[in-house]
């Protein structure tokens, strides 16, 4: 066994992107509405009529949530979250009694079972009630130890484990480190075969329920030797494990209760039965995980439109300006109704791509990639909104507001908490990459060599002839489609209700639109499309911005043929698709009109100190230590401050 190294694994920025193109899945088995949208095919057939969950699903379901409702009214004090910043363990014991650990553990490993649409229903229950107990939940299921072995575990593992996950222990996912972020090709913990064990070593950062987690997925490379492939791979640990350290808590501006910590591993022995599927495939199973266990972030980003829409609607009823309640002037009311039909949109987006996620008909990558991208997004915007409405009570701390005789809103806090969700789990900016990627996919499948430098004349010269037959089939359906015929989606159009075949025919054309643009940018840049960044983030946004009002319309019309608020419904989608249409007419302009190039020429300038004179006249209060700390591996030389709660 060779000692480990403190060396960090140096890789150019072509072999980062080989590993990361190597984790994502390559091939598309099921049909995928946001792939077909991002190629200009409007397929509403994948996604209308809305699936709907089974009638005993829905019973287990609805179950829970009567259980967990009332144990969050009755026994979770947010403010004392808040005011200690740290979930008390008798709240923790709690949940686990309920069986909130187990909520997507099947049932015969003694979890509940449940559906991910009612596995986020509960999150955004829980985590409207104190966002820290629904990032416990949340990391504990969607990225830790359950979720990853349900999908790639023995059946040995999932004996061993997923009974303790589902009642008693807290499990965490231990990928980022102080220097490796969404750059896994130089993740540096190692771990060493070692006859029928490995040697982990290495310090993992941001390690959300690590703090008092019980089991630990943790992922560690493995040196390439005689009969072992090598790579970076997936091991469960246990956290109590000899050379396991828990160095530091971490605290942030929100999400005071969350335990999330710096965890040492020196010379830790990990059992290699306890290694998730081979050696290599780790990033491939974190990547895979998250292509369901995303959807937990848009499902608290749902909660807190539908938290910020009820203070917005009383608040605004109760406060009065210039003879009127705030609510009827127009600089409010437009504030209000981005709140409401935007809540509505997340909802739908949630709801639909979890439908299609316990239906496993069709491939949801990028369905959940956007929903998180979006939700993230548009939940920090109707807070700030929020925060904007209420004024200075807006700013002003809950226990202020308490302590001189106002209701408690804690609107402030809500926008801290929120902020955290735009990094979470892939940034916006990751993300942006992530689902352009899988956007151009059909691109890159058929061109991709096209581009390639160091591919072969030969090679070029077959791309080529596969390029000409693909888009000489796929160009001219993008000329026109049934977003140019009056009469298409007529089923939106109910009599008595407003029209929403019309945002559904904009849907269509904008899609065919949408795909032109990529294309025109492909032929135009080639190899150097993937440094436009700003340009594929713009693309993206405009798909999000499409699916959004596509899953809008398409609930809009399931709760009016159900009887449920479909006048309502039916005037939130047309709030929310007319707002979206201003926003896609705006991203269109920015794709070809906008300051890229200048702001690239600037950056230069700020690195290379050129406009450092304008920094004159301010004191730094940072201290002077290192921006990123030297975390070598070696025994710890801190306390251990690992909690697990029994």
């Amino acid at each position: 066994m060779s000692a480990p190294t403190s060396r960090k694994p140096t890789v150019t920025e072509r072999e980062a992107r080989e590993v990361a193109e190597a984790a994502r899945e390559q091939d598309w088995r099921k049909p995928s509405f946001a792939k077909e949208l991002f190629l200009g095919r409007f397929r509403l057939d994948l996604i209308h009529p809305h699936p709907l969950p089974a009638d005993e699903d829905v019973q287990r379901g609805e179950e829970f949530l009567a259980k967990l409702r009332d144990f969050c009214e009755t026994k979770v004090d947010a403010a004392r979250i808040e005011r200690d910043a740290r979930i008390p363990d008798d709240v923790i014991t709690g949940l686990k009694e309920i069986g909130a650990l187990g909520m997507k553990i099947d049932t015969k490993y003694g979890g509940l079972g449940l559906t991910q649409v009612y596995y986020n229903k509960a999150l955004a229950l829980a985590g409207s009630a104190s966002p820290a107990i629904g990032a416990l939940l949340s990391a504990h299921q969607s990225i830790g130890v359950p979720q990853p072995l349900k999908m790639f575990g023995t059946q040995e593992q999932k004996d061993a484990f997923l009974p303790r996950c589902a009642r008693t222990d807290i499990s965490a996912f231990l990928l980022t480190e102080p220097d490796v972020g969404s750059d896994p090709a130089r993740l540096a913990t190692s771990a060493v075969p070692d006859g029928d064990e490995y040697v982990l070593d290495g310090v993992k950062l941001w390690t959300t329920n690590g703090v008092v987690a019980d089991l630990l997925v943790v992922m560690a490379r493995v040196p390439k030797s005689e009969g072992h492939r090598g790579g970076i791979t997936a091991f469960v640990v246990e956290a109590g494990s000899d050379g396991v350290t828990v160095e530091n808590r971490n605290a942030f501006m929100g999400l005071r209760g969350i335990e999330n910590g710096v965890t040492r591993f020196h010379q830790v022995r990990v059992p290699a039965a306890h290694r998730i599927g081979e050696e290599g495939q780790g990033l491939k199973i974190a990547l895979t995980t998250l292509n369901t266990g995303r959807l937990s972030l848009p499902a608290m980003c749902a909660g807190a439109g539908k938290w910020c829409l009820r203070i917005a609607r009383e608040w605004s009823a109760a406060r009065e300006q210039w003879g009127k309640p705030v609510a009827l002037h127009e600089a409010v009311g437009s504030k209000i109704s981005f709140i409401a039909a935007t809540t509505f949109a997340l909802e739908a987006v949630l709801e639909l791509s979890s439908q299609m996620a316990d239906e496993n008909r069709n491939d949801i990558r990028i369905e959940a990639a956007l929903a998180k991208l979006y939700g993230s997004e548009m939940a920090w915007k109707m807070a700030d909104e929020l925060v904007q409405i209420r004024g200075g009570r807006g700013f002003e701390t809950a226990a202020s507001l308490a302590a001189r005789g106002e209701r408690a809103v804690p609107a402030e806090q809500m926008l801290r908490d929120l902020r955290i969700n735009r990094i979470f789990e892939g940034s916006t900016e990751i993300m942006h990459l992530l689902i352009a990627r899988e956007a151009v996919d059909a691109h890159l499948s058929v061109a991709g060599d096209l581009i390639d430098p160091d591919k072969s004349l030969q090679d070029k010269v077959k791309a080529g002839a596969n390029a000409g037959l693909f888009y000489a089939k796929w160009l001219p359906k993008l000329v026109a489609g049934p977003g140019q015929l009056p009469g298409a989606y007529a089923d939106f159009h109910p009599a008595g209700h407003v029209d929403l075949s019309g945002h559904l025919r904009y849907v269509e054309r904008t899609a065919r639109k949408l795909a032109r643009s990529t294309f025109y940018a492909m032929s135009r840049w080639q190899g150097r499309m993937e440094t436009k960044q700003g340009f594929l983030g713009r693309i993206v946004d405009i798909g999000a911005e499409l699916f959004a009002m596509s899953a809008a319309c398409v609930r809009a019309e399931l709760l009016r043929g159900r009887g449920e608020h479909g006048r309502a419904a039916y005037q939130l989608a047309d709030a929310f698709c007319r707002q979206s249409r201003i926003r896609v007419g705006e991203l269109f302009d920015r794709l070809w009109t906008n300051t890229d190039d200048l702001d690239r020429t600037v950056v230069k300038g700020v690195l290379g100190g050129v406009y450092e004179w304008l920094e004159q006249g301010v004191i730094d209060p940072s201290d002077d230590g290192p921006w990123i700390a030297e975390t070598p591996p070696g025994p710890s030389r801190r306390k251990n401050v690992h909690r697990p709660i029994r």
